[in-house]
């Protein structure tokens, strides 16, 4: 632990929060992913101590005894169905679970579930339908509940949504510099998604923000410097596991030097192995250092290191001798979304495409959508465990892996309730105790990329036009509380060419009948709608969201604040710091 240093390390720069920071710290000590000591399970075929006597016949996962000899016990009297079953991770579209999905857990077993962000908005619903399906995981006979999984990043990626805490993100922490930040982050959304029964996060997100161009991570990115980034994502996973949910470091062995959307196509990044080791490996070092309970595989080709082009998530050489052998890590290798076409692109079909995922070194499958009972990617793979040892004993040893993490974190004392009480959502989310932190946090961030007026302090009878994002209300509504008499014209997040062309035609015909527009930029296109009003006489400031680049081009304006994130509070942070509330604190975690 001393190697960390996680309040005062490199990533808080010699800063301090006060009595906030060293709360942090004492408890970050005192916690130290202690829900998984001693739960870094052996596989299968090297198991710990052998079982000296044969437990009872009767026995099940919530039978007392240790986690090893248990583990071990229950992948040895479960079917070859049971085995497959528990390493697959299914999501489902709708409000509820489907039929199918219920099916799945109550025939077959079925090992986890995930909440993804198109059923989310009830979260009275969401911890309903998760009550059903531990109810339902119960009725089996050995009665392994489910890891119940979702992707609540913060900021930009926000699965679970209805009330909960709409953050401001990787990247403001990154501008921020406290490892406090990233500690209480994690706490406090863990503790909502506590409230909902969840309790697998996939975050943090570890991912350098080395590619400036990239869509794909951004400000979902604490920053570009590896030993900051690791400092970060450590103090991050701490504070989930203070709150019970179990992190998972995402995506490995990096997905930040590509532009490329894995879901739709596979990214190929060209670097050697020295750069990613000494690179985009720094953070999981970091990691796997501390013991993080999960990583995620990303579906990310590397051809200087693989040739074949093979994805990471499909790739032994990438989870079995690089992240297992060469780094030593020991927990749960849990895939990306398989149905993303970076995987089934170079697989051929989704059938292969799990089967190399299993023999890569993934210890759980997930795909969004629930299979058929019937599909080939259950059929194959489970002829082929009947045909092939090697394959089985693969299968098992994923399996046992899932099981004992199970077991050492259900049995913990501090895991999410597998029933959360439903009645007492409303007063868990939003967390009562986050919203102050979260604004603070924001104001923590905000970084000034050129302050010709900070503070701003409208004259009398001055003309103000505020120009933002309709999907963004926080813009608009902060704004008037400083600047009540200011009228506004809306656009649309990620516009088009020709709506980009026609908005900046209109808002530049609008802006020249006033002093001063105050214009949020989240991206290429609104950063062009911010480009004509160079051609006017009116003071211009920019409010920069999500990734900073493109209102970092807009240098010819008076003033350009970075916010990093949409979030409500960071945008009641930006116009405190622009209307002389408090003074900026926040510097850029990018090299310009």
């Amino acid at each position: 632990m001393a190697k960390l240093q996680i309040v005062r390390g490199r990533a808080g720069r010699g800063r301090f929060l006060g009595s906030a920071a060293r709360t942090a710290a004492a408890v970050f000590l005192s916690v130290c992913f202690s829900f998984f000591a001693g739960a870094q399970a052996p596989s299968a075929q090297s198991a710990a101590a052998p079982i000296e006597a044969a437990l009872p016949e009767r026995i099940t996962f919530w039978s007392d005894y240790p986690a090893d000899v248990l583990a071990d016990t229950l992948v040895s009297r479960m079917s070859d169905e049971e085995l497959l079953a528990q390493i697959f991770m299914f999501g489902w579209a709708g409000q509820e679970p489907s039929e199918l999905l219920n099916r799945w857990v109550v025939e077959r077993g079925l090992g986890s579930v995930k909440v993804f962000g198109w059923n989310t908005d009830n979260t009275t619903l969401v911890a309903e339908s998760v009550v059903s399906l531990q109810q339902k995981s119960q009725q089996r006979r050995f009665q392994i509940p489910l890891f119940v999984a979702t992707d609540q990043e913060g900021g930009w990626i926000r699965h679970v949504k209805g009330e909960t805490s709409d953050t401001p993100g990787n990247l403001a922490i990154g501008a921020s510099g406290y490892a406090a930040d990233a500690w209480f982050s994690g706490y406090y959304i863990s503790r909502e998604l506590r409230a909902l029964g969840i309790n697998m996060n996939f975050a943090p997100t570890v991912d350098l923000y080395t590619n400036h161009d990239s869509s794909v991570i951004g400000p979902r990115s604490f920053g570009e410097d590896g030993d900051s980034v690791g400092v970060l994502g450590a103090a991050f996973t701490a504070g989930s596991l203070a709150a019970g949910v179990i992190p998972t470091a995402k995506h490995f062995p990096g997905h930040g030097d590509t532009g490329v959307d894995s879901h739709g196509n596979l990214p190929v990044i060209s670097i050697d192995l020295d750069t990613l080791l000494n690179r985009e490996l720094v953070p999981f070092k970091y990691l796997i250092a501390e013991k993080i309970p999960a990583i995620m595989s990303g579906h990310l080709s590397f051809p200087q290191i693989v040739p074949n082009g093979e994805p990471a998530s499909l790739s032994k050489v990438f989870l079995t001798d690089i992240l297992r052998t060469k780094l030593g890590y020991e927990g749960l290798i849990i895939t990306d979304d398989m149905m993303m076409n970076g995987a089934t692109m170079y697989a051929g079909n989704l059938s292969s495409a799990f089967r190399m995922a299993i023999e890569a070194g993934n210890d759980i499958i997930i795909s969004s959508t629930t299979a058929q009972l019937n599909e080939a990617l259950w059929r194959s793979n489970l002829e082929l465990m009947k045909t092939s040892a090697a394959f089985k004993a693969r299968v098992a040893d994923a399996a046992r892996r899932v099981i004992h993490a199970k077991l050492v974190y259900f049995k913990s004392g501090t895991a999410v309730p597998l029933y959360p009480d439903v009645s007492k959502i409303a007063e868990s989310i939003p967390d009562p105790d986050g919203a102050d932190f979260f604004l603070s946090q924001a104001c923590r961030s905000i970084s000034v990329f050129k302050g010709g007026s900070v503070p701003y302090a409208p004259a009398a009878g001055e003309r103000i036009l505020l120009a933002g994002q309709k999907q963004f209300p926080s813009f608009f509504s902060e704004a008037k509380l400083r600047y009540p008499d200011a009228k506004f014209v809306q656009f649309n997040y990620a516009m088009g060419p020709n709506e980009t062309e026609w908005m900046s035609d209109y808002l530049a015909g609008f802006a020249k009948d006033f002093d001063t527009v105050i214009i949020c930029v989240a991206d290429a296109a609104s950063a062009a709608v911010a480009e004509r009003l160079r051609q006017l006489d009116v003071k211009t400031i920019v409010i920069s969201v999500l990734a900073p680049f493109p209102a970092m081009k807009c240098d010819w304006a008076d003033t350009v604040l970075l916010a990093y994130s949409y979030s409500p509070y960071s945008f009641a942070a930006v116009f405190g710091l622009l209307a002389g509330e408090f003074s900026a604190r926040g510097t850029l975690p990018l090299s310009p």
